[in-house]
């Protein structure tokens, strides 16, 4: 049987699948994110026992990447806040072990592909992907295009306007109060020192978190009028926070642009915390068989 891999590299884990020609995931495993060598070990551990039907693999990786084919660092992660990752030749170790194709995007884009292809996105010409959880991404789909150019987008440091009622400075150490910088998991636990899904759902505070989201689906709507959005992440998974986004959505479009109805308009993932590993799988099975 023809099998493709996945490796879902997130900043805090990785996830390492794989699945056949109709991405069902066949198997999956997900470690820690720890130093380069002891992190690749387990990879190459994984897919060392499938090298007979392996035909490709696609991986979406924590960034910044890039992604230029023709630069000297294409397959690299590059000026990433974890050090010992910084200019990391993640495509060119892979290549050591496995002589295969390999489909190479951002995590985001990864996920973003995955409900494209199996989820929320099917048969939509225009799709984007928001992650909120540990830091926050954002990918753009049009016509199965990843919407990029000299490199990938980085759409999770949009510069947002602070709540009246939030005195927080941020967290990003480049942009103070842009969406990461206000609304990533991280910045609720530097407010409170404790988790989001510590505090209760009537804080006031997911009124200042869902102003900060909707800011980000006000800006995107205005930017690619696309025919969906998708909210993913561990902070959005929460359930009491979408409609809290959705109404704030509406102040703040004041009647300006008429969207398709918000239920199906703002969502979250069909494919849940599986989007990533089955856009892998998509990317590497479409990279083996175009």
């Amino acid at each position: 049987m023809k099998l493709y891999g996945a490796i879902e590299a997130g900043g805090t884990k990785f996830v390492c699948a794989v699945g056949n020609r109709d991405l069902e995931i066949i198997e999956q495993v997900s470690f820690q994110t720890r130093n380069p060598d002891e992190t690749m070990e387990e990879v190459v551990r994984f897919f060392s026992r499938f090298t007979e039907e392996l035909q490709s693999i696609g991986v979406g990786s924590f960034g910044p990447i890039d992604i230029q084919q023709d630069s000297e660092n294409y397959g690299y992660i590059t000026s990433t806040p974890k050090l010992s990752w910084q200019y990391f030749d993640f495509v060119g170790t892979l290549k050591k072990y496995f002589n295969l194709p390999i489909a190479w995007t951002t995590d985001v884009n990864a996920a973003c592909y995955g409900e494209y292809v199996k989820g929320n996105g099917i048969g939509l010409s225009n799709v984007v992907y928001y992650t909120i959880g540990t830091g926050v991404g954002g990918a753009a789909l049009q016509n199965g295009y990843f919407i990029e150019g000299f490199s990938h987008p980085e759409m999770g440091h949009m510069i947002v306007n602070k709540h009246p009622n939030d005195s927080f400075e941020g967290t990003c150490p480049f942009h103070k109060h842009c969406l990461e910088g206000m609304a990533a998991g991280p910045t609720i636990e530097k407010r409170y020192g404790r988790k989001g899904q510590e505090l209760a759902e009537d804080d006031t505070f997911w009124e200042i978190e869902a102003y900060y989201i909707a800011q980000c689906v006000y800006n995107t709507t205005l930017l690619f009028s696309p025919d969906i959005i998708i909210l993913g992440g561990g902070v959005i998974s929460q359930q009491h926070i979408l409609p809290k986004v959705h109404s704030a959505f509406v102040e703040l479009m004041n009647g300006y642009v008429k969207t398709p109805d918000l239920v199906n308009y703002v969502v979250t993932p069909k494919l849940g915390s599986n989007a990533g590993t089955i856009g892998c799988l998509a990317l590497a099975e479409k990279l083996t068989n175009q």
